[in-house]
């Protein structure tokens, strides 16, 4: 039985790399596809969703015959649609986001729309690929790069979803993937890095009525020295691979805060109150 495979992303429908990743995904006999994706681009909303008002969808016709659907929601309301069965007889197996215009490594990963969708298929008990391209200028950071190659990128996911039932891909888990702007050499299964931000309060014009516009956000880089990282393996030009989880818990912390006596703080608020 071909597997149920929901595409999706954080730039649009209409983007390049989705589209890339489309056309090496619906080759594939051992996989039945579909679309649905942002109708533009949501890059950097993470977990957003839309709550407070419908959602419009509206059926995309794609130059080879198939189709897809483009909502005005967020990445993870596209993963909630196919859920919920906008897509008559489908119901996915398995969720691959991207590919992104450009990097999710280390802490970035936290902003991603595109690591967001993969993470919302975990939440859903589902497993989850976030593919994601650096760009031929070679950056390291949040910022958008020029020019973009994503024929290796499209063919090594396609590859990895026909093999998905063999991959030792604990349940839970997503893999955050990234691909560098050159010829790989290599695949690296690596944790995350660690970003140093260079982010300043930036005065970049005044308005009327003391109105002010401020840039907030600078470049990042990353502790050079610090290897077996996502940001050090494609930085020396390696495929990085980053098994993720979603259980925030810290275990650790749990067993210092049961030693910690929390109770006793209720006493003085209720006697507090009492004495009102």
């Amino acid at each position: 039985m071909p597997v149920r495979v929901l595409l999706t992303n954080d730039d649009g429908i209409e983007a390049a790399g989705l589209q890339a990743l489309r056309r090496a995904l619906v080759k594939l006999p051992s996989v039945d596809l579909a679309v649905i994706a942002p109708d533009g681009n949501r890059s950097a909303m993470a977990r957003s969703i839309t709550t407070r008002r419908p959602l419009w969808v509206q059926e995309v016709d794609f130059e080879d015959g198939t189709v897809g659907y483009a909502t005005d929601g967020t990445p993870v309301d596209c993963v909630r649609l196919a859920r919920l069965g906008l897509v008559e007889g489908f119901k996915a197996e398995l969720v691959v986001a991207g590919i992104n215009h450009g990097s999710n490594l280390g802490d970035d990963i936290t902003y991603s729309g595109t690591v967001a969708a993969a993470l919302e298929a975990i939440v859903l008990g589902l497993p989850g690929i976030a593919v994601s391209q650096q760009s031929v200028s070679r950056e390291l950071d949040f910022r958008a790069g020029s020019g973009f190659d994503f024929e290796v990128a499209a063919n090594f996911t396609a590859r990895l979803v026909e093999e998905i039932q063999n991959v030792p891909l604990p349940s839970g888990t997503l893999l955050n993937i990234n691909v560098p702007g050159a010829a790989p050499d290599g695949v690296s299964v690596a944790r995350l890095g660690k970003r140093i931000y260079r982010d300043e309060l930036a005065l970049v014009d005044e308005g009327a009525g003391g109105r002010r516009l401020y840039r907030i956000y600078g470049d990042a880089s990353f502790e050079r020295d610090e290897t077996g990282t996502d940001l050090a393996a494609v930085a020396a030009g390696q495929i990085a691979v980053t098994p993720i989880h979603f259980d925030l818990t810290d275990r650790d912390g749990m067993d210092a805060l049961q030693r910690y006596d929390l109770a006793r703080l209720i006493a003085p608020a209720a006697d507090e109150v009492t004495d009102r």
